[in-house]
């Protein structure tokens, strides 16, 4: 009896119903939140890539109409990030992942506003044989004047090839670009502008390729030979790749990545 009329007193009344409200307002809470627990809308972004080559992005998102985001440091900031990285292997494949087109990090809620690739080509056996391209997207919040398809991109990368350093190595750095109707490479880069209002639940897609034929990085300063490409040298006294001027003096040896001498490229001996 004695333990009934504790449980009666009013302080521990009050307790009691404390935890209930505490309970009941938490409760509440989850259910008034609930839209901010729905899982974003995203887009999905696919892209054919070729062997020795890999196809990486990064959403920039900006604080929505209305919004201050600030950051760890308690300072705003114009511009947050989401890294989409999935892991690929070195042949030919397909990659895809979700961009979520809207953020909710730092408690404040930011859009989308591009899309950046990172195309990364391996031209050798070390790890350090590896050059970059970007791709970019932009999100557009103008209303679309098209039915909503899925957005198809094509794009090809070019390697160009030069020496480098002391021992003349060749290294190559990929040039990529856009495709057009016929299949010929532009000038302009891969990319384009995307929609918002069409993104939600659909695909885009890059159709990405390599060309078949490579070219001297720095134009005019290798000649083509039947037997492959030949470095010239002599315009101003140094060991190294130089402008063709005639008469033609060539380097006596370059190296390819794994260490071989040559004379031409990409046949190596003449």
């Amino acid at each position: 009896m004695k333990t009934r009329l504790n449980i009666c007193d009013g302080n521990v009344r009050i307790l009691v119903i404390n935890w209930v409200q505490t309970v009941c307002l938490g409760a509440f809470a989850l259910l008034i939140s609930g839209c901010s627990m729905t899982p974003p809308k995203t887009f999905t972004f696919q892209a054919d890539v070729p062997e020795n080559f890999t196809v990486t992005g990064t959403g920039n998102y900006i604080p929505a109409p209305g919004e201050t985001c600030t950051g760890r440091s308690g300072k705003p900031f114009r511009v947050g990030r989401l890294h989409f990285k999935p892991d690929q292997p070195k042949t030919a494949h397909q990659v895809e992942f979700k961009v979520p087109l809207t953020d909710n990090e730092h408690g404040c809620s930011s859009v989308l506003h591009s899309l950046k690739l990172t195309i990364e080509g391996r031209w050798g056996p070390g790890r350090e044989h590896t050059s970059q391209e970007s791709a970019n997207f932009s999100i557009s919040d103008e209303t679309s004047q098209q039915a909503s398809t899925p957005q198809v991109f094509e794009g090809q990368c070019q390697w160009l090839f030069r020496t480098m350093g002391p021992y003349r190595y060749i290294v190559k750095i990929p040039m990529c670009r856009a495709l057009n109707a016929n299949g010929d490479m532009e000038k302009r880069m891969i990319g384009g502008r995307l929609h918002r209002d069409q993104l939600a639940d659909s695909t885009v897609k890059l159709v990405l390729s390599v060309a078949k034929i490579e070219m001297p990085y720095y134009k005019g300063w290798w000649i083509e030979t039947p037997k492959g490409w030949k470095a010239c040298t002599g315009v101003w006294g140094t060991q190294n790749e130089e402008p063709c001027t005639k008469p033609y003096k060539f380097l006596e040896s370059f190296k390819m990545p794994g260490g071989r001498e040559c004379t031409v490229y990409p046949n190596c001996t003449e």
